[in-house]
């Protein structure tokens, strides 16, 4: 009936959510030194969840994008030259976040997940009395749905290595192929595949361009450095590749 319709309609209406927008940052950081895979945690200072470690976040503030939001979060917390920076996720399922039944809306965050190198990442601290980097299998109890958020920015993290460019958005701009080698290693463990087959198969790629010059860092002959030819990888960005 008519009228029926109507009130459903009108029900349907007043049962609409009511959200807030915030975002989350997954920073991801490279230790090459130490073979590590860290993320970054900070100490949350007020409730809820006080005291406990959390991903750097924010809610969106009028007028902002959630690009410059993340942005935004990721100059408040880190000084760095190299980066990558993706949009991971939405998470916003009910319940996530304890406010919400006492404000009477939703929280969704739209999470992102960052890479940088560890050795080039300066933190912080002003104004935050925690913000720490964490390995990634010593992570400790976070607050709200943040281990679910990390775990969902790993699982991206390595499919991303093995068919984008990734890698080169955090290294410098010329690197040697040993380098490159420990930066997947780190990530991806040890077992993933030998540094000959390594070698061979980004070289055969042919985006990688030997710059002629050679540097000895650390024990050994000096290695050549190479670069990453944007234009190269621009002529078979749109065919399948896998990297590793």
């Amino acid at each position: 009936m008519p009228g029926r319709d109507y009130r459903k309609s009108v029900n349907d209406q007043n049962n609409k959510a009511d959200f807030k927008v915030g975002v989350d940052n997954v920073i991801f950081s490279v230790d090459t030194q130490q073979n590590r895979l860290l993320v970054l945690l900070v100490m949350r200072q007020k409730e809820p969840f006080i005291n406990y470690w959390s991903l750097p976040g924010t809610l969106v503030i009028q007028g902002e994008s959630l690009e410059a939001a993340a942005y935004r979060i990721l100059a408040e917390k880190i000084k760095v030259k190299n980066l990558y920076l993706e949009q991971l996720y939405s998470f916003g399922g009910p319940g996530r976040d304890p406010r919400e039944s006492i404000y009477n809306c939703r929280y969704l965050s739209v999470s992102y997940f960052a890479l940088v190198r560890f050795e080039e990442a300066e933190l912080i601290a002003d104004g935050v009395t925690g913000i720490a980097w964490y390995p990634l299998e010593q992570i400790p109890q976070l607050a709200f749905d943040h281990q679910q958020i990390i775990e969902y920015g790993y699982l991206r993290l390595r499919n991303k290595l093995e068919y984008s460019p990734v890698a080169f958005d955090v290294l410098p701009e010329q690197f040697t192929l040993g380098e490159l080698y420990q930066l997947y290693t780190t990530i991806l463990g040890d077992n993933f595949s030998d540094y000959s087959n390594f070698r061979a198969k980004l070289l055969k790629l042919g985006f990688l361009s030997d710059t002629g010059v050679k540097t000895s860092r650390g024990a050994g002959r000096p290695a050549s450095l190479y670069r990453f030819d944007v234009e190269a990888f621009a002529l078979v960005k749109d065919k399948p590749l896998i990297f590793i």
